[in-house]
This record gives structure tokens, C-alpha cells and sequence, in this order.
């Protein structure tokens, strides 16, 4: 959505954007039983049922209870409820206890929804759209798209802790093409850095700036299945000598084997997606490993993970943006974007001059500034519309249960 769909003449559109955007939401969660929207097998999972009641929180307290006069929340207590970290709006539950909580029912936060939402269209229609209003509009929307891939990471991480076989909707996946072995290579010097379109950017991807660059190259192919299961039959994740020592510590403690969703049986691979549990096909790439698996493997490669700088650049060679894919599962290593978010080895932290956004939005991206590393490239779950290539999405070190991967790097003398 750009900036022309925000001016007044233009509020059919952007009450339609605002629609079409709320309505898939409820789509993704449209093949999920009732008590597929309210389990939490680990901390960072959110039952589907909170993302719902979460984004509708977002419209209602930054947009109606400040814009609309005599307005009536739907709920008083979900005002802490749906709270996700914003300090400055009051005390918000705890993350790792949103699954403690029946109440409300699916069915009181779809009413919540629709409450919201009809009062939303009000303040489309019959406001002066002014400015900061049209600004909190279209940050809500990229809010809720965001929301969306996070369904999709957490509802596969629910279903995939069932223990009878589930899935979440029927397809069988093409077979994967056979992935490239080529190299782009890149000469050293300035190269431009960030956001600086007109149209919607979070505040981390600004502003603009020049990076200095040694001569490198990125891989042309995402590491694939089979490469990995190199990495796995030479018993790398029993070697030290690649790890890190906090990840070597993870492996250990955690007793990791193999990517998550991994299963072997009977000597056999297969998968864990969205689709069910399919043998491992070797040629798809690579997803859902750590920051500490992908830098272990790119120590057994004898080769390095991209920084970011480095990937914006390699995403930026061709100026296209994959499109939007029809499957939930990456099946593309030759990609340049779209399939996985890459993991890079810079460590998620403010550009040169960065103004964080002004107001309560102040909280969404800089406090997360730390121990954290930032991922490149969108994947399968990135709504289109939701994704550039200066997207920096972040994330632990331990942390995999977002569609992450690999795309190695080297450095070129």
C-alpha cells in the first residue's frame, strides 16, 4: 500500500486494504479445529487465538481509543490481555502464560474482531485523515501482515507437538529443481544501505546510508537438504570445533540431532510441514535451523554466513522481488528471496543516525536491539505486499522455529 492510497479521496481503497487484510488473518486460521487456537507448546509460540486478539488490541488502543471520541472498548481487561511489550500503554500478560488463558473464547475474540473493526470503518469514512492517523493505519496493517507469517511459523509448531499425525491443509509438493553452484561476486567499495522509497518502511531498514564492502561473493543457491545431511552423516553436530561455544553448550544441553521437524525412521528422512510429514526431499532448501547450526555449518563448509550488508546487496543485484508463492513450504534453493529468511552474522543493531518512530511506535523495533541477529530475505510465510529487500527481520541465536536457512558467503582476495 503506498502513499497515494492514503489520501481522503482514496478511502475506499484504503478501507478495502484495511479488509483484505484483516480477512486473511481469519482465513489462515480457517483450517484450525477450536483447539488448534488456544495451546502453547513453548514460550515463543502465541496461540493463534492471541495474534487474533493481538492486531484487533493494535487498531483499538493506538487508533480508536485516542482518535474517536466517546469510544467504548470491547473489553476493558483486553486492554492488558493483547498487550504484546508496549511499556508506555500500561502492564501487559505474560508471553509464555498466553496459554494459560480459555477465556476469551475464539469465538468473543472473532466478536472483538468485528467490533473493532466496524468502528474502524467509521474512522475511515467519517474522519479527517490526518497525517498520524493514516500513518497508525498503514503501520496496523504491516503490523497485522507481520502477525501473519507468525501464524503460520506457530500454528506449525503446534500441530507438529500433536502426537497423531496432522496437518494443516492437503497438497503434494512439486519435486524441487536441482540447485545452482555458481557464485555472484561482488568488487569492494561504498555500496548504499537501506530504505529510502516512498513507500512503507519500518524504522530499522532507515535511514539510507553508505557501507564500505571488501570484495566477496554469495552463493547463487540456498544450502539445500542434502547438503545438510552432509553436514549431519560426517557427524558435525558432534564436532566442536564448529560451533560456537554457546551453541556447542545449545547442542548439548538440548540434545540436538538435526533440524527442527527432522525425523528419521527406519534410516529414512522425511520433514515436518504444513502439508504433513513428507520424506526430505534433498534438493528443497534447507529451513528451520538456528544461528548457531547455520554458523556451524558454514564453518564445516569452510566458507561463512553473508552479513547483511552483504545480502542487501546480493538481493539487490537484480531489483526483483520473488513472487508471492501459492506453496507453504519452501521448495525453490535457487531463489534469490522469497523462500527462506537467510541467516546473516550481523548482530541486529541501529544504522548510522537511526530515529526510532515517534510516539508509541517508539517501541516496536530499537528495543529489541540486542542479542540478537538479523535474517534477510523472506520466506514462503512473507506476505508480498509486506516484503523488501531491506526487510531486516531478527531473531535469538537459538531460535528456529521461523522459516530460516542458509545462503553462504565468501570472501574474495
Amino acid at each position: 500500500m503506498n502513499q497515494a492510497m492514503l489520501t481522503r479521496e482514496n478511502t475506499p481503497q484504503l478501507l478495502h486494504q484495511y479488509q483484505l487484510v484483516r480477512d486473511k488473518s481469519l482465513e489462515i486460521c480457517s483450517h484450525l479445529e477450536t483447539e488448534d487456537y488456544t495451546v502453547q507448546p513453548m514460550a515463543d509460540v502465541s496461540p493463534p487465538k492471541w495474534h487474533l486478539g493481538h492486531t484487533t488490541w493494535f487498531f483499538e488502543e493506538l487508533l480508536l481509543v485516542k482518535f474517536c471520541a466517546g469510544y467504548q472498548r470491547f473489553h476493558a481487561q483486553y486492554r492488558k490481555l493483547f498487550n504484546s511489550y508496549y511499556k508506555a500503554l500500561g502492564a501487559h500478560t505474560l508471553q509464555a502464560n498466553r496459554g494459560n488463558l480459555s477465556r476469551p473464547t475464539v469465538n468473543e475474540v472473532k466478536q472483538y474482531r468485528s467490533y473493532v473493526d466496524a468502528h474502524m470503518a467509521v474512522l475511515i469514512n467519517t474522519h479527517v485523515l490526518t497525517d498520524e492517523i493514516k500513518f497508525l493505519i498503514e503501520t496496523g496493517l504491516h503490523h497485522e501482515q507481520q502477525h501473519q507469517e507468525l501464524l503460520y511459523m506457530d500454528i506449525k509448531f503446534i500441530l507438529a507437538s500433536n502426537e497423531i499425525d496432522t496437518q494443516y491443509c492437503s497438497l503434494e509438493l512439486p519435486p524441487a529443481p536441482e540447485p545452482s553452484l555458481a557464485w555472484t561476486a561482488f568488487s569492494e567499495g561504498l555500496y548504499q544501505i537501506g530504505y529510502d522509497g516512498a513507500e512503507f518502511a519500518y524504522d530499522n531498514e532507515k535511514p539510507v546510508h553508505q557501507h564500505y564492502l571488501y570484495p566477496f561473493a554469495v552463493s547463487q543457491s540456498l544450502v539445500t537438504n542434502g547438503e545438510f545431511l552432509a553436514f549431519i552423516a560426517d557427524k558435525g553436530y558432534s564436532k566442536a570445533e564448529y560451533w560456537l561455544s554457546q551453541g556447542w553448550d545449545w547442542v548439548n544441553q538440548q540434545q540436538i540431532q538435526q533440524p527442527l521437524y527432522w525425523v528419521c525412521r527406519e534410516g529414512v528422512w522425511y520433514e515436518y510441514t504444513l502439508y504433513g510429514l513428507i520424506p526430505l526431499d534433498l534438493n528443497r532448501p534447507l529451513v528451520h535451523i538456528s544461528y548457531f547450526e547455520a554458523d556451524a555449518f558454514a564453518n564445516w563448509k569452510q566458507l561463512r554466513l553473508p552479513t547483511e550488508q552483504e545480502l542487501e546487496v546480493f538481493l539487490n543485484q537484480t531489483d526483483v522481488i520473488a513472487a508471492e508463492s501459492t506453496l507453504l513450504h519452501p521448495n525453490n534453493a535457487q531463489s534469490a528471496s522469497g523462500e527462506v529468511w537467510c541467516w546473516t552474522k550481523s548482530q541486529y543493531s541501529a544504522y548510522p543516525r537511526f530515529k526510532a518512530f515517534d510516539g508509541v511506535l517508539n517501541e516496536y523495533n530499537g528495543k529489541f536491539m540486542c542479542n540478537q541477529f538479523v535474517l534477510r530475505g523472506g520466506c514462503v510465510a512473507t506476505l508480498h505486499q509486506h516484503y523488501r529487500h531491506s526487510y531486516r527481520n531478527f531473531y535469538q541465536a537459538q531460535q528456529r522455529w521461523m522459516f530460516s536457512g542458509i545462503r553462504l558467503a565468501k570472501d574474495m582476495v
